[in-house]
């Protein structure tokens, strides 16, 4: 098993956007429910939130932590077998390393991860 490839981190003022991108090597097809985590300093991993198989009977179901609801949505595009975070008014406390990953996560499949800086 690979590792996911996480990318479209950076920094950004509170109030701004960004797109995260997740490329694991593997179908992700079979996967039937992918999630976002984060983590930041002193700080354990947490799930951001999940979307379902598109082989799901729930197929494309999402999910959210509930201090992300509203402002985070994630999406997933299977002919690209990649997920996406779309992430609105950023707030300093979204700052982390995002992480994809199956739900339940698989130790294999952890990544780099992407750094997201909130920050004026």
């Amino acid at each position: 098993q690979v590792p996911f490839v996480e990318s479209g981190g950076g920094l950004v003022q509170p109030g701004g956007s960004l797109r995260l991108s997740c490329a694991p090597s593997g179908s992700i097809f079979s996967i039937d429910v992918m999630g976002w985590y984060r983590q930041a300093p002193g700080k354990q991993r947490e799930l951001v939130g999940s979307i379902t198989s598109a082989g799901s009977t729930s197929a494309g179901n999402t999910d959210y932590l509930d201090s992300v609801k509203g402002r985070f949505t994630i999406s997933r595009d299977n002919a690209k077998n990649t997920i996406f975070l779309q992430m609105n008014s950023l707030k300093p406390e979204d700052t982390a390393v995002y992480y994809c990953n199956s739900w339940p996560a698989k130790p294999w499949y952890w990544g780099q991860g992407t750094q997201v800086t909130v920050s004026s």
